[in-house]
């Protein structure tokens, strides 16, 4: 129970994403599927921002030896897991975590630590993934607040010809909202990818709980939609969001059907290159009680272009 659908990952999936390495391309074996870190990165307004200091060399007994500083809410920055216990609920005046856990069994205190459902319980997510390109669908990159519906991903399954999801896949979903991250980008630009993007519809969400996927990836900051002025207060939240629960797919997924969710994923090159079957490699750090924690996930797969008529 406190891994969630990280349960449903076991000597079959192992087996299909086995499958999906021996076909990788040779010239191609092993695709980033995480920014690079770093101080000029966007960040997100939910987290205190990070910063990267470099001390400078220094010499021990012969040795040069070098190093640097990490500040600020590094696991809530760049490419990164959500725990279980990253979100909870209202229900009856209680605050409730996936599971049914109280706040007393999960976070008794403000200077407490996740006792239950964090980033240290989270296994190692070793799987075979199934990428579907929303951006290919659209023939365009999918705008502030735009939703990927249950429909959507239908649509995408039968255009991109790939088998259907199944227990203790990771699911990923390229919209090209990531192709705002880049780190040389002009600030605008930068700070634009975090005002807002894309994500799932609550059907969509629904659906994907109903097949038992062990995390969902997207090149967003949120995985739910978010409108360019919510974040201001000048816009609200989904149609289909509840007024109580404006971020229901964060509910949805963590609290409810217990899929861990990777944000801020590089899946250009795996969409351009329609690897849509591959192996997927999430090793979240363990951090005692955390919430979230950067991820450098790897997929390693070849074409699945389909065929022609």
């Amino acid at each position: 129970m406190r891994i969630g659908n990280g349960g449903d990952q076991g000597f079959e999936t192992i087996a299909r994403a086995a499958a999906e390495m021996a076909r990788g391309d040779k010239l191609r074996p092993c695709y980033e599927l995480s920014h690079e870190y770093s101080d000029r990165m966007p960040l997100s307004p939910f987290a205190d921002a990070i910063s990267l200091s470099y001390r400078p060399t220094h010499f021990i007994a012969g040795h040069a030896g070098n190093g640097e500083t990490v500040s600020g809410q590094f696991g809530s920055q760049g490419t990164k897991i959500d725990a279980l216990g990253h979100f909870g609920y209202l229900e009856d005046g209680e605050v409730r975590y996936f599971g049914g856990l109280t706040q007393r069994e999960v976070k008794p205190s403000d200077q407490s630590p996740l006792l239950r459902l964090g980033t240290d319980e989270i296994p190692p997510i070793v799987t075979s993934a199934v990428l579907l390109d929303a951006k290919r669908l659209r023939g365009r990159s999918l705008s502030a607040g735009e939703q990927v519906t249950a429909e959507d991903l239908e649509a995408m399954l039968a255009a991109q010809r790939v088998r259907g999801l199944l227990a203790g896949d990771a699911l990923l979903i390229h919209t090209g909202w990531g192709e705002k991250w880049a780190a040389d980008n002009p600030e605008p630009a930068r700070t634009e990818y975090y005002g807002a993007g894309p994500g799932l519809s609550r059907e969509a969400a629904e659906y994907i709980a109903a097949r038992d996927v062990v995390c969902i990836g997207m090149d967003v900051p949120f995985i739910d939609a978010v409108r360019t002025g919510y974040l201001r207060g000048t816009e609200g939240p989904p149609a289909d969001a509840p007024a109580d629960l404006p971020f229901v797919i964060h509910h949805q997924n963590l609290t409810q059907a217990g899929i861990y969710q990777v944000h801020n994923m590089h899946l250009g090159e795996l969409a351009a290159d329609e690897v849509y079957l591959s192996a997927v490699f999430i090793l979240p750090l363990r951090i005692r009680g955390g919430s979230n924690s950067p991820v450098r996930p790897v997929a390693i797969g070849g074409p699945h272009r389909s065929p022609p008529g």
